[in-house]
């Protein structure tokens, strides 16, 4: 007899997607199947369920989209829950594939310098740990900047996250000026080579003037260094806000000049149709989606796994 432990493999990226939006999922497909079952569709049931898809968080535009599809040449016939959700899933997707780009990293901007925004709690820091794990992985020589001095624990939190990637950690004391920190971390990241600089900013929305104040002067001194910094800046979001998402990418573009999303902790909320509402507003450039804790846990955004998961429909 073989005494040698099993190894469980590894859940796949589906997998864990999947899984991460069971929340979503569940609560969108339970309310579909619960509204077509034991009736034909009329007018009140698509407006019915127009109603339920804007309160799972895919606003107004999708919502109706996907209730003028699934009414479409169905009209006083029995429809399945299992139809729904394909409709759904079709809808979403085409609502998500012109935003699903991957995050290029320029190699003739060296070093390639990733401004990340976001509200304090997003999951920011470990958001650029775990994308500081995926370029290191790629071979890319990286740094980091924890400019966001305001907190100690982010300071901290970084100075781990550059231990376990073998990315080396520019900080300063808590408290010391944001500006100052991300000029000294361009200068050593040019010095130093590096492919590419991610930098930390802090997250304090509730003080709108100060954290736009110190925004534009860490974009101002960067650019005495190289006048094309920050090459992408990044908003981090956290998708169990639902709808103050779209607050908050409103506010930080019109501070910072967004130029893609990651959103993460979808494995925490039913309200992973928030995405598709800010896909479809905003039309700002998705490149990653976290579904947990772990390194690999985040991914490059693909809109048909999304839409899939969403709807609940096995790969």
């Amino acid at each position: 007899m073989n005494d040698t432990p099993t190894q469980t493999a590894k859940p796949s990226w589906w997998q864990r997607l999947s899984g991460g939006l069971k929340r979503t999922s569940s609560s969108i497909g339970g309310a579909i199947s619960d509204l077509v079952s034991k009736r034909r569709l009329d007018g009140a049931t698509i407006e019915e369920l127009e109603e339920l898809l804007i309160r799972a968080d895919l606003g107004i535009d999708v919502a109706s989209r996907i209730a003028a599809a699934v009414g479409e040449g169905r009209y006083d016939k029995a429809v399945s829950a299992d139809d729904v959700k394909a409709i759904l899933a079709a809808e979403v997707e085409k609502a998500l594939a012109p935003v699903a780009q991957p995050l290029m990293i320029d190699p003739a901007a060296k070093p390639f310098v990733i401004l990340v925004v976001g509200v304090n709690g997003s999951g920011k820091t470990t958001t650029i740990g775990k994308l500081a794990a995926k370029l290191r992985g790629e071979g890319r020589a990286v740094m980091l900047a924890a400019g966001d001095t305001f907190r100690a624990a982010a300071i901290e939190q970084l100075k781990i996250w550059g231990a376990r990637t073998g990315a080396p950690v520019i900080a300063g004391a808590q408290g010391a000026d944001a500006a100052g920190l991300a000029f000294d971390a361009l200068t050593a990241a040019r010095r130093d080579a590096a492919d590419v600089l991610i930098v930390d900013t802090a997250g304090r929305l509730q003080n709108k003037a100060g954290l736009m104040d110190e925004l534009t002067k860490i974009v101002r001194v960067m650019k005495k260094v190289d006048a094309d910094a920050p090459h992408a800046v990044l908003l981090v979001l956290d998708a169990t806000v639902g709808q103050n998402a779209l607050s908050q990418t409103a506010e930080f573009s019109r501070i910072a000049g967004v130029t893609g999303l990651v959103m993460t902790k979808l494995d925490g909320t039913a309200r992973g149709g928030i995405l598709v509402a800010l896909a479809a507003k905003y039309r700002l450039p998705v490149h990653f989606i976290g579904v947990g804790e772990g390194v690999d846990d985040l991914s490059t955004f693909a809109a048909k796994d999304f839409a899939k998961a969403i709807a609940g429909i096995e790969s």
